[in-house]
């Protein structure tokens, strides 16, 4: 890792010294282990705060969105497709966009660490290849690194940069096709079981919209939940039906579009499942129309396109 961000590094100062972009959006290393947050360099000193470590889960697409300076970002293959999606919906001009672009195995889950370390607090995490070492006040434990890792992480087949201008590190290997096993699995569920998931989970909702807040793909200036005329759901996050209306209505929005980042599950302080049900559209995208958001700059948006050979049965009487 640490010759990763060497490289990221030499790579931010070299374009911003060159007047090649005005800002290089990348991470810094956060106030916490494990943690990195997001950096906006705009000199060659800045530049040097630049880091790269499991740590950097955040979505930078997040930050690309309608800038009118010329900008460089450090991503990796999940915020690449995001990027992709962005641009096609011209909310991002590639013209003004350099991408520099770092295959990626995995983030860190670091609720996932909590869980096995029993709640312990981490003062140090030491990544040595496959294996974490974690230390806090009295205790010292080596991990495998596959055992915390993110389950969008773990799922995901994109681990390399669809597209990039510079490419830091070397390609990972790819991954065969997802078979979508947990949704399947859910899917196998009654109604009854699926919906009384459904209900244990936006029970806990605080509608914070972190969520949404967190995903590179909601970006409407003004949210249904927000609207007063007419007034779709309740403003009280204590109305277990109205949680379940927003987060079934934000996906929907996403459909076609949703990069399966798990972006918004990271930012769920109730750590609500919610990628069951970003999952269930990434799935039915890909079986429907086989269409996976942010994969090729040549394909269209799959709900932007029509066929004559386009599944409707919604429309057939039986």
């Amino acid at each position: 890792m640490q010759k990763l961000t060497e490289q990221i590094k030499d790579t931010a100062k070299k374009l911003l010294e060159e007047k090649k972009v005005d800002v290089v959006v990348g991470f810094a290393q956060g106030s916490l282990p494990l943690r990195g947050t997001p950096l906006f360099a705009r000199t060659p000193e800045e530049a040097d705060k630049l880091v790269w470590s499991r740590g950097c889960e955040n979505n930078l697409a997040n930050y690309l969105r309608k800038r009118e300076d010329k900008a460089a970002v450090v991503a990796k293959g999940c915020d690449v497709r995001s990027i992709v999606a962005l641009i096609k919906e011209n909310q991002i001009n590639r013209d003004n966009l350099y991408i520099i672009g770092v295959p990626c195995d995995g983030m860190i889950d670091r609720k996932k660490v909590e869980k096995l370390l029993d709640g312990k607090e981490v003062l140090e995490a030491i990544e040595n290849g496959n294996s974490l070492e974690l230390k806090g006040k009295g205790f010292t434990k080596t991990v495998d690194v596959k055992d915390v890792l993110h389950n969008s992480c773990l799922d995901c087949r994109y681990g390399n940069p669809v597209i990039y201008d510079e490419l830091i590190g070397e390609p990972i290997p790819a991954k065969g096709d997802d078979d979508f096993a947990d949704i399947k699995e859910f899917e196998a569920k009654s109604p009854a079981e699926r919906r009384n998931h459904f209900v244990q989970e936006f029970s806990k909702c605080i509608r914070c919209y972190a969520c949404r807040n967190a995903c590179p793909m909601c970006y409407c200036e003004e949210c249904f939940v927000d609207c007063s005329t007419p007034e779709w759901i309740s403003k009280s996050a204590t109305n277990v039906q109205d949680n379940i209306l927003f987060q079934v209505v934000r996906v929907f929005h996403s459909a076609g579009r949703c990069a399966d980042c798990g972006a918004c599950e990271r930012a769920c302080p109730m750590s609500i499942s919610l990628r069951v049900l970003t999952r269930k559209l990434v799935k039915d995208v890909k079986e429907l129309f086989d269409a996976e958001a942010g994969v090729s700059m040549d394909d269209k948006p799959a709900l932007a396109t029509f066929t004559a050979n386009d599944p409707e049965p919604f429309l057939v009487k039986e």
